[in-house]
């Protein structure tokens, strides 16, 4: 298929890119490259990829774009509470009004597969998994655009949504600003955390299982499509306290402990079930104990504190 990637190169596009041009896709890839990352160089060879350094509110660019593609992932995203509380016009362009255009921009017959985010669903019930039939209920600005756009693009139909769990693992656009790759970069680094809200509980999903959920929804689509789907590790519904035991369990040496220190502004405290899309035959390949050794091989080569959405 011919599919165009909007945040081509960011920590989602830069691993999903590639994978797509692995499964013989032809792949036009936009992107500001505004963290000034050197991501998709190692696809230039590959004659199935044409990249366009540009922006996902140029109606121009889309529109040019568009008219070759089978396919759209609009990755393109300020992603995370503090990023767009810092920027809300930015994040309401990007996230909200370069949806709609798209949506009005794309013929009806051009597949969408949007990803979004698990914490829509805010504060969750102890004990209580969230489904995609749970009531959405953001706290933040970044929550409440990710989840009305994700409306928009289900009503505008021939559309899956994917709500990612929390996204880990290496990628060429790295972040440390996601908390498996924050405390395995801290655990490697500076040997200690000092966790805060430390029962707080969310789900998992490694970057390479979300690029391989992106193919599902593409070799599966009419069975799937006009509906979201959670992507996550089933077993990693954990804390922070219990993801860092888990880190410990490869840094012996790593400390952690618990003071009343800070606030999670999304306020994200819940568990979720990954049934609905493990229904359709996707189960994810990277365990949370694999993707921390990966971690830490990777931070004998990131030494510096300055990846992220900061």
């Amino acid at each position: 298929m011919k599919i165009l990637v909007t945040g081509a190169g960011g920590y989602i596009g830069s691993v999903l890119v590639p994978t797509l041009l692995k499964h013989n896709h032809q792949v036009t890839a936009i992107d500001n490259f505004m963290y000034n990352q050197s991501s998709l160089l190692d696809c230039c060879h590959d004659d199935k990829l044409n990249i366009f350094r540009g922006d996902a509110r140029d109606k121009a660019l889309i529109s040019a774009c568009l008219k070759k593609a089978d396919a759209v992932f609009p990755l393109a995203c300020l992603t995370g509470a503090p990023l767009c509380a810092r920027d809300p016009y930015g994040a309401k362009s990007v996230n909200l009004d370069a949806i709609k255009m798209l949506l009005d921009l794309r013929h009806r017959d051009q597949v969408i597969i949007f990803p979004t985010t698990n914490s829509g669903y805010g504060v969750g019930q102890e004990g209580v998994y969230c489904t995609e039939e749970t009531p959405l209920n953001p706290i933040t600005l970044y929550g409440s655009l990710k989840v009305e756009a994700e409306k928009l693009v289900l009503e505008a139909g021939n559309a899956i949504t994917l709500r990612l769990a929390t996204a880990f693992g290496v990628s060429p656009r790295m972040r440390l600003d996601l908390l498996v790759n924050d405390f395995t970069y801290r655990a490697v680094t500076d040997r200690f955390v000092v966790l805060f809200e430390a029962h707080f509980k969310r789900n998992y999903i490694h970057i390479r299982d979300i690029a391989r959920a992106f193919i599902h929804c593409l070799d599966n689509f009419d069975g799937m499509k006009n509906e979201p789907y959670n992507v996550g590790l089933s077993d990693a519904n954990l804390s922070k306290w219990d993801l860092c035991e888990e880190i410990k369990k490869q840094v012996p040496d790593f400390y952690f402990a618990e003071a009343e220190v800070g606030e999670d502004p999304d306020k994200r405290n819940y568990i979720v079930s990954n049934e609905k899309i493990e229904k359709t035959g996707f189960k994810p390949e990277v365990s949370l104990q694999k993707g921390i050794a990966e971690l830490i091989k990777g931070f004998q080569v990131v030494r510096r504190n300055q990846f992220g959405n900061v």
